[in-house]
Parts: C-alpha cells; sequence; structure tokens
C-alpha cells in the first residue's frame, strides 16, 4: 500500500477573447491571437505527515505579490497548507502583463522605481507607461494579478481534491534546449546576444546544462497520471512574437498527450538558466521575420547547417519534441516504481545582502540621463531609449533604496521526495548556481525550479558582473555573486541534512 496521494490539476489562466499587453520585451505588443492556451499546472503530493503543492504557470514571472494573492485565495479551505503552496514560472514572453509582476530589487520600498525616477529626470520628456488597462478591454494591471492569481488558487484545490493513492517512477534525459546567450570579448567585456562573428570574440561566458529531472505520476496500477520535467532553459523561443503562447512547454504538452492521452498533466519546472537561452550564438541562424530588438542585429550573417530559428515556431516544435522524445525513452526504460517513501518540506526565509551601487556608478548614470536629455530634448522616448534609460534609472533607484534596505528577503522551499530533491528560489537564476548545487547535493536526482515564490531579478556570477551589461547590470537584479553564494551553501545545507 502507499503512503502517498496524488492529485493533479490544469486550470487556464486567462479568460477568453481579450487582448493583452504581452510581457517581456520593452515596448507594447497588444495582441488576441492565441497560438496556445497558457495554463496553470497544479501538483499535489502528500504523504499524511507532510505535502507539497507544485503549481506552474504559463507566465514569465510570479511575484512574491502574486503567491501571496494566491494563498489569500485560499483562506476559505483550511484544510489546505496555504505556505506549502510554491508558484513558479515557465518565463514565457507571450503571455499578459499584470500588476506587481516583479519583486526586483525592493524598488517598491517608498515606491523607487526606475520608472518614477525617469519622471522626476525627465519631467517634460514624453514617456508615458506603455499601456493603460483601466477603461479598456486589454487584459493586465490588477484585474489580470486578481484573476490569474485566483485561478492558479482553484487550480490548488482541483489538484488537492483530486488526492488519491498512487505512485511513481524516476527517469534522466538528455536534449539540446538551453544554450549560454553571453559572449564575452577580449577587452574583458561581455553582451547578451553579443556577436560571435567578429575577431574580438573571445569565448561564451558559462556552458550548458542538456539534463533533464524527470519523474512520473501513477496510479497504483501504474497508470500513468503525469510528468515533472526540470529543463535549463526559459520558454522563450517565441519572445519576440505577436501572440499569446505558452511556448515550448505547450509543444512537449501536445507530443505528450497524443502519445498517453489528453489527460496527462505535465508540470514543466523552470531549472537554472538566467544565463541560458534556445539559440546557438555560434551557429547563428536568422530570425524568419524581422524582431523588434536592437541588440540581436547581425551583419553580413553566414548561412549556416544547424537548427531552423529559435525564434520561431518551427524551431519551438522541434525542442517540444526533443524534450518529448526523452520522455518516451525514459518512460519506456521504468522498471521500479515507489509507493511508501519520505516526504519532507521546509520552507525558509532567507534574507540576502542587497546588490549596491557605488557612488561613482550612481553620479555616471545620473549623468547619462542628463546627457539624454540635452540631446533629445523633447522628443518621444523610443524602444532603445526605453531599454537604455531603465538600466541607468534602475541604479539610481537602488542607490536610494541602499540607504535604507541592506538585504532582501526571500521564501525558498527545500523538499526530499523519496530519493528525490527539490529547491525553489525567486531568480533567474545563473546556470553555474545549479551546477554548483546539483554536483554537491546528496540526493539521486536534484530538481530545481527558478523564479519561484519571487521574482527578484537575475542573479549573475561574479565573472558576469566583470563583463557586465543586460542581466549582469545592477538594475537587473535585486543580489549580486554574494547573495549567490549564499543562496547555494543554504540549499545545500538544508537539501543535504533531510539525507543525514
Amino acid at each position: 500500500m502507499s503512503n502517498i496521494k496524488i492529485g493533479w490539476s490544469e486550470v487556464e489562466l486567462m479568460p477568453k477573447g481579450r487582448k493583452v499587453n504581452l510581457a517581456g520585451q520593452f515596448y507594447e505588443r497588444i495582441s488576441d491571437e492565441v497560438e496556445s492556451t497558457l495554463t496553470v499546472t497544479a501538483l499535489v503530493l502528500d504523504s499524511g505527515d507532510d505535502c507539497a503543492i507544485f503549481c506552474g504557470c504559463d507566465l514569465v514571472s510570479t511575484s512574491y505579490q502574486f503567491l501571496q494573492t494566491v494563498r489569500g485565495f485560499l483562506k476559505d479551505r483550511s484544510d489546505i497548507p496555504a505556505e506549502k503552496v510554491m508558484v513558479s514560472a515557465i518565463h514565457t514572453h507571450t503571455a499578459p502583463q499584470y500588476a506587481r509582476r516583479s519583486d526586483t530589487a525592493s524598488c517598491i520600498k517608498n515606491n523607487l522605481t526606475s520608472l518614477n525616477v525617469l519622471r522626476q529626470i525627465l519631467p517634460n520628456a514624453k514617456y508615458e507607461e506603455l499601456v493603460k488597462y483601466e477603461g479598456n478591454d486589454l487584459f493586465g494591471g490588477e484585474e489580470a494579478h486578481s484573476y490569474m492569481a485566483e485561478q492558479v488558487a482553484i487550480a490548488v484545490k482541483k489538484a488537492w481534491d483530486s488526492r488519491s493513492e498512487g505512485c511513481y517512477a524516476t527517469g534522466f534525459g538528455r536534449a539540446a534546449v538551453g544554450l549560454c546567450r553571453r559572449v564575452c570579448y577580449d577587452d574583458g567585456s561581455a553582451k547578451m546576444w553579443g556577436d560571435t562573428n567578429m575577431a574580438n570574440f573571445d569565448e561564451l561566458e558559462a556552458g550548458n546544462d542538456s539534463g533533464i529531472e524527470l519523474m512520473f505520476t501513477f496510479t497504483p496500477d501504474h497508470k500513468l497520471t503525469g510528468v515533472i520535467a526540470n529543463v535549463s532553459c526559459p520558454a522563450q523561443v517565441l519572445e519576440h512574437r505577436n501572440f499569446i503562447s505558452s511556448d515550448y512547454w505547450g509543444k512537449v504538452k501536445e507530443n505528450l498527450r497524443a502519445r498517453f492521452g489528453e489527460e496527462i498533466f505535465l508540470l514543466g519546472l523552470c531549472a537554472p538558466a538566467g544565463d541560458q537561452c534556445p539559440r546557438d550564438l555560434v551557429r547563428w541562424v536568422e530570425p524568419e521575420s524581422p524582431i523588434n530588438d536592437p541588440n540581436i542585429v547581425r551583419e553580413n550573417v553566414l548561412p549556416r547547417k544547424a537548427d531552423p530559428s529559435m525564434f520561431d515556431l518551427k524551431g519551438c516544435k522541434l525542442i517540444g519534441k526533443r524534450i518529448a522524445n526523452e520522455i518516451f525513452y525514459a518512460f519506456d526504460e521504468i522498471d521500479e516504481y515507489f509507493t511508501d517513501v519520505p516526504l519532507q518540506h521546509k520552507v525558509c526565509k532567507l534574507p540576502l545582502p542587497l546588490r549596491r551601487v557605488t557612488i561613482e556608478e550612481y553620479e555616471k548614470a545620473v549623468a547619462a540621463i542628463r546627457d539624454f536629455e540635452k540631446q533629445n530634448g523633447e522628443k518621444p522616448i523610443n524602444y532603445v531609449d526605453n531599454a537604455r534609460l531603465h538600466v541607468h534609472a534602475g541604479a539610481i533607484a537602488r542607490y536610494n533604496v541602499q540607504q535604507e534596505v541592506n538585504t532582501v528577503d526571500i521564501e525558498v522551499h527545500f523538499i526530499r521526495f523519496g530519493q528525490l530533491a527539490f529547491a525553489t528560489n525567486p531568480y533567474e537564476l545563473f546556470l553555474n548556481y545549479g551546477n554548483q548545487i546539483r554536483a554537491r547535493s546528496r540526493a539521486e536526482q536534484t530538481f530545481l525550479i527558478q523564479l519561484s515564490c519571487g521574482a527578484y531579478g537575475y542573479l549573475p556570477t561574479k565573472k558576469a558582473e566583470g563583463g557586465s551589461h543586460y542581466s549582469a547590470y545592477v538594475s537587473s537584479g535585486s543580489v549580486g555573486h554574494v547573495a549567490g553564494d549564499m543562496l547555494v551553501r543554504k540549499t545545500l545545507q538544508e537539501i543535504n541534512d533531510m539525507w543525514e
């Protein structure tokens, strides 16, 4: 007899027929075209003594404020331990913007955001929030925050109520999905999406992780009910496109249901991948149609025999097939099912040191915005200016915040389930931190879930901070490599203590 009860559910995240402003870029992308449905998948693992409740959302991020709203919608269910609920994002850039989507850098205190900094320093500039939600048919803002949080809570309730005796099996796959997206040059600088077709190209800043941690759930008679897959790559093949999509995870789900039936659930979890992307920057293949991103402009592009464009649906479908094929292979190799296993779930608050801006960095940021004002007067601020100005304004905001704030308090979860470990973090965590954890974890398999229970921005390595550029700027996240080391140590301590 199994001591484990398993419950699954899947709920659509947004209402049908509504236009949205798609999140994840620095410009408006208004659309009501649905390429694939956005959902939240909830999984409950319950031993009777403890439980874990996973919620994977087809969103770019899920803030701690969003998590708290979800838990608020669970107050009517005293039987559900809301503190054991984890909400994570696959990091698709083709899902709705919503209010309070980011917790980045503790700038929420005193409303010290980069947008407000720009308004203070450039009061006469034609700079407005990109989109207004009140009084029109756009699904976003507070309406979207509340609606989608309630949908997540509904998924939790359905999964909890569907718990039944079951068993599970483990598996492992390997597929080329994530690749490093930061390019290093011979002067020590780095650039996200940097061009490698030049003599000054030195190396890609980090490696990649092709491993896929897998877990399968079953009924007591070994009928498959669902799959957990942990991949070190954000779901952003289609990140510049103007439609609503669950990106490559939607394609994985389609492949699984084509083989196993429509009732099969899939929980896609993004492992540490803050410096990863689905594209090969060495064997560069151009987008099928132009994209609005000045960082992804290539001169004299050479034709390559390589993957199809990983900016488009053909590439997205290929990744979905690669992951699904590995799941099929691992499923066919299952020869052991687990029932009576330990389940331990620890929730911790972890204070991490705020990454600070120096006086020199602050003064340079102020000067850069002032110079922009002198050169541009009252001209409208375009997409390129918007992205660049937010980098400087974010540094100014951080400088002001750090006068009052020393630490960022995050929520992290550590779970032992049989011989598997699960650990969460609320960052776009650079790959090497995940490698350090997995290499020293005592668990047979270690599932690492980034962008979970918060959205505090990128967490770069020391090397990346030295190279700078987007994802390593101080304004790109709330903490730096010192906090990254602390997070690794804490995660290893908590996981390995469960194996003593």
